[in-house]
This record gives structure tokens, C-alpha cells and sequence, in this order.
């Protein structure tokens, strides 16, 4: 990843975090994108502490606006963007027949909508400069199968998963690969002492692997698909579940 520029979103803890950390120690200038300036602060000074380069861009991905001037922020400061880690998201648990419109306008405004914006002003600059570049949306296993009390979420991520194909077609002639990284159940600050619990021993009984997932299971992942490593694939939505999606239970 030395010499390339990457654009994190959601990168104020959980998984954006990790990712922007990892593409930082292979060498990538990294913009860190969301709303809680603060924290990215906090985490440029940890990134450029260990030798990394990293600069901070506010964003709300479910504001058009905001998701312009970002990307282009970005872009100017670094010159170029070649990677965009597409990583925003919000779940929510509630049954079908309680749920309101509220709920599902919130999800699918930032797990779908704000993809959508992200992925075409990145793609517009990186014509705009004349290159190509490396999408990576980060879906879930819940794009492919299901489970009950998430409706929004689940169809955000089969969303999401559907736009990465159609992407993957119009914006291939142009150089740019997209694909979506989906995790299975993977600890994070945010999740852990659910999955620490009770249910997280129920679902870790459901994984061929026999275990939960470390953010550093992704890695690879993410980095095949973020590098020239990945060169010739696109449309892919690549599972990271210890075999989950494939499990009957």
C-alpha cells in the first residue's frame, strides 16, 4: 500500500478504526472520514505516532453535502484517492411488526444511501484525475443470509452487496474495481460484552470454525481487495466468517 491514498469512513472506532491503522502500516496516507472530529484527531495522532500519515475529514454520509466537500477535502490534501474503504453503518434491533419508518429511513440512509454517495464522488475524482482506483464496501454475511428482528439492516446489506455488482460493471471500464468485504460476527468495542455473553456463545456454536471473529481476521481481506494484489477482481462480495455464511444453522 506505499504511495497509495485511502478514505475510511466511519472511521472513528470499531472496524473503520482497525482498517485505518492497518492501511497506515502498510504505508498508506489515510483520510479518516466521520462525524466525531474528536476521536479521528485522537486517532491521527496515534497513526502519525507509529510513522503513519493520516489527516481527519468530517462527514455525515447520510448528507450529500457533507460527503462532497469530504472527498474532496480528501482529495486535495492528499492529491490524489485511489482506496475507499466504504465503512459507515448502523444496525438496530427491533421485531418487523414494531419497527417504524424512522427506524428503516436511519439504516438505509447511512448503510445504503451513504454508500451510494460515497462510492460516486470518489469514483467522479478518481476519472477526474485520470486513474483508476479500489472500492471496498464493507457489507455483512446478513447481505446473504438472515436473521429475525434486523429487517432494515439486512436489507441495507443485500442492498449494498447488489449496487457493489452493478458498480463493479459501469465503473470496470473505467479502472475501478469494486468489491464488498462482508464479516461474519467479529468483537469490536462496540458489540463485545454482547458477544462476550450468553448469545455470543450460541453464535460461535454455529461457526464451522468454532469462534467468534478478531478485526485482524479481516485483514487480509481488506487488503486484497484494497491493493494491486486484487488487481483483477471486481464485483466479489468475499465472506470473512470462519465459514458461517455456509453453515445450516
Amino acid at each position: 500500500m506505499h504511495g497509495r491514498c485511502a478514505l475510511v469512513t466511519g472511521a472513528s472506532s470499531g472496524l473503520g478504526a482497525h482498517f485505518a491503522r492497518l492501511l497506515a502500516s502498510r504505508g498508506a496516507k489515510v483520510a479518516l472520514a466521520a462525524r466525531r472530529l474528536d476521536r479521528l484527531e485522537t486517532l491521527v495522532q496515534e497513526i502519525e505516532a507509529a510513522g503513519g500519515t493520516a489527516v481527519a475529514v468530517a462527514c455525515d454520509v447520510t448528507d450529500e453535502a457533507s460527503v462532497v466537500n469530504a472527498v474532496a477535502q480528501a482529495a486535495a490534501g492528499f492529491g490524489t484517492l485511489d482506496v475507499l474503504v466504504n465503512n459507515s453503518g448502523i444496525t438496530g434491533r427491533k421485531p418487523f411488526l414494531e419497527a417504524g419508518g424512522e427506524e428503516w429511513d436511519s439504516v438505509l440512509d447511512t448503510n445504503l444511501r451513504g454508500a451510494f454517495l460515497m462510492c460516486r464522488e470518489f469514483a467522479r475524482a478518481a476519472i477526474a484525475a485520470g486513474q483508476g482506483g479500489r472500492i471496498v464496501n464493507v457489507a455483512s454475511i446478513l447481505g446473504l443470509r438472515t436473521i429475525k428482528g434486523v429487517v432494515p439492516y439486512t436489507a441495507s446489506k443485500a442492498g449494498l452487496c447488489h449496487m457493489t455488482a452493478v458498480l463493479a460493471m459501469e465503473l470496470g471500464p473505467r479502472g475501478i474495481t469494486v468489491n464488498a468485504l462482508a464479516p461474519g460476527y467479529v468483537e469490536t468495542d462496540l458489540n463485545r460484552a454482547f458477544l462476550q455473553g450468553p448469545a455470543g456463545a450460541r453464535i460461535a456454536g454455529r461457526v464451522p470454525l468454532g469462534r467468534l471473529g478478531q478485526p485482524e481476521d479481516l485483514d487480509g481481506a481488506l487488503l486484497l481487495l484494497a491493493s494491486d494484489a486484487g488487481r483483477f477482481i471486481t464485483g466479489v462480495v468475499l465472506p470473512v466468517d470462519g465459514g458461517h455464511v455456509v453453515s445450516s444453522i
